[in-house]
């Protein structure tokens, strides 16, 4: 797991640095989201991601600074710290309270595919994943589309041809197109 996070969180971070700032009031694929309003949503989380993989209380946890080279940094320092030995064993604090490690490893992985290439998408740039990562990715994405849809973090699930990339297929279950465009 961690070195598919560590590919992932790779391309989130080279979409992520060359966020130009007039392209920051665009709509991204994350219906709630500009990209401004997704940085600033992983300002929070990419920090407290890197905690909960050192097993770090999130009580005084602070968000990170949300522009974009930030935000690529962060998401880069919560894969080094999921690729310590010990950050997939036993529980840790994430999100809404404990829970198993790999399950909190799971849920970053799903934040950097999913909105990496949200990210890139509102920006016209390509997102690309290898089909073993996509693979991983859309198993993760299974894994949380029944809770992510009844707390309003995917849409319902969009068609694909059932020979469509893996990848592909994880957009697709977490409500978005591959096919989205501006």
């Amino acid at each position: 797991m961690h070195t598919t996070i560590e590919e992932v969180a790779t391309a989130f971070a080279a979409i992520t640095e060359t966020v130009r700032p007039e392209q920051l009031v665009l709509r991204t694929p994350c219906e709630q989201y500009t990209v401004e309003e997704l940085l600033t949503h992983l300002s929070g989380v990419f920090p407290a991601s890197a905690r909960a993989a050192r097993k770090e209380s999130q009580a005084d946890a602070q968000p990170a600074p949300s522009d974009p080279a930030s935000v690529a940094e962060s998401a880069r320092r919560a894969a080094a710290s999921w690729a310590e030995p010990s950050a997939l064993d036993g529980t840790t604090e994430f999100g809404p309270g404990a829970m198993p490690a790999e399950f909190a490893a799971a849920i970053t992985l799903q934040e950097l595919a999913l909105h990496g290439w949200d990210l890139a998408t509102a920006t016209g740039r390509p997102f690309r994943l290898g089909e073993n990562t996509g693979l991983l990715v859309l198993k993760v994405v299974e894994q949380l589309a029944e809770q992510a849809r009844s707390n309003g973090a995917y849409g319902p699930a969009v068609e694909v041809r059932t020979d469509a990339p893996a990848f592909d297929r994880a957009l697709a279950a977490s409500g978005r197109s591959p096919e989205w465009s501006a």
